[in-house]
């Protein structure tokens, strides 16, 4: 049970999913403290300035009571000092660097995985770092290359020069985006070369995968969850007991976790396209585990009455 405490789980940001409402209920209906910390969908700068959206999550109310880490994309300097002056103002002391972003738009231009190529640019932000930033702790979530998983040497180099909390490793290239063969092998290198502790991501949807990540490489600090915490919201919680949640545990806590976001949304968008726009991806990564048929309802759903009755199917067909 130590060994399960000292473990540290993270939740993986996702853009246009975990936001701050997502991360209040989730936070709220899923045993508090079973998560170490929520990470932002990446701040970025747009038209010369930090997007005013990602301001406003960092300084939404619905942060209070969980820890919040920022995360930042950035191609230059420039865009790093400003997002991390932006943190600094919002009273925040942690920053996640995002190395790891495989979307083309933003590879291209040089931010996410496009980072792990230009080393001239991570020694600038070791430098900044220890000039400009003391008084914020970093951490790096980073993949194993653009197009070679072997690509990663070079740019660890560098990041076990600044003092990091730890650097979170998603065992795929940009190029593969989501999907083919993880390079567990290359995982387990990166483990042994990093002066910093070591957080795997990627792929876990079931509780026994930590156990299987934590035997499989006992030097691991933790692991980071994206996709399975739609997919299975309890999965952390069902963890850090030992316990596996029966299908109706899992369909009450899945009521309220939903309930309590639809909710939120009815009082404070207008019209039932904003609040089917919110809603429907909620469910993306839930539609293997539930109805095929509700599930398809359920996107097609066009006003808020065909929503409710596609939902409440799928409820009881899962229940």
């Amino acid at each position: 049970m130590e060994e399960k405490n000292s473990f540290m789980i993270f939740s993986a940001p996702i853009q246009g999913l975990t936001d701050p409402v997502w991360r209040h209920f989730h936070h709220q209906v899923y045993g508090g403290g079973s998560v170490a910390a929520y990470h932002t969908p990446f701040m970025r700068v747009e038209r010369g300035e930090v997007r005013r959206r990602d301001v406003r999550d960092l300084k939404s109310e619905f942060n209070q009571g969980l820890t919040l880490v920022p995360q930042i994309i950035f191609r230059d300097i420039k865009e790093f000092r400003m997002l991390c002056d932006e943190i600094r103002i919002a009273g925040y002391s942690v920053a996640d660097m995002n190395m790891g972003c495989p979307f083309p738009p933003q590879v291209h231009h040089g931010r996410g995985a496009g980072i792990l190529g230009n080393i001239e640019l991570l020694r600038e932000v070791s430098a900044v770092i220890t000039a400009e930033y003391g008084d914020l702790s970093f951490s790096a979530k980073m993949r194993l290359g653009v197009e070679c998983p072997d690509e990663w040497r070079d740019a660890l180099a560098v990041l076990n020069t600044i003092p990091l909390r730890h650097v979170t490793v998603h065992p795929r290239t940009a190029r593969q985006q989501y999907s083919g063969d993880l390079f567990m092998d290359e995982f387990a290198m990166v483990l042994g070369a990093s002066a910093h502790p070591v957080i795997y991501n990627g792929d876990i949807v079931r509780p026994e995968q930590i156990d299987e990540v934590m035997s499989a490489y006992p030097g691991v600090a933790g692991v980071m969850i994206g996709r399975g915490l739609f997919s299975r919201p309890s999965i952390v919680e069902e963890w850090r007991n030992g316990v596996e949640w029966d299908l109706d545990k899992k369909m009450e806590a899945f009521v309220r976790l939903h309930n309590s976001i639809y909710s939120h949304y009815c009082d404070t968008l207008c019209g039932d396209v904003q609040i089917l726009g919110k809603m429907k991806p909620f469910w993306e990564y839930m539609a293997p585990n539930v109805d095929r048929k509700a599930y398809k309802d359920i996107k097609k759903a066009s006003s808020l009455r065909k929503y409710d009755d596609a939902v409440g199917r799928c409820m009881r067909i899962n229940h």
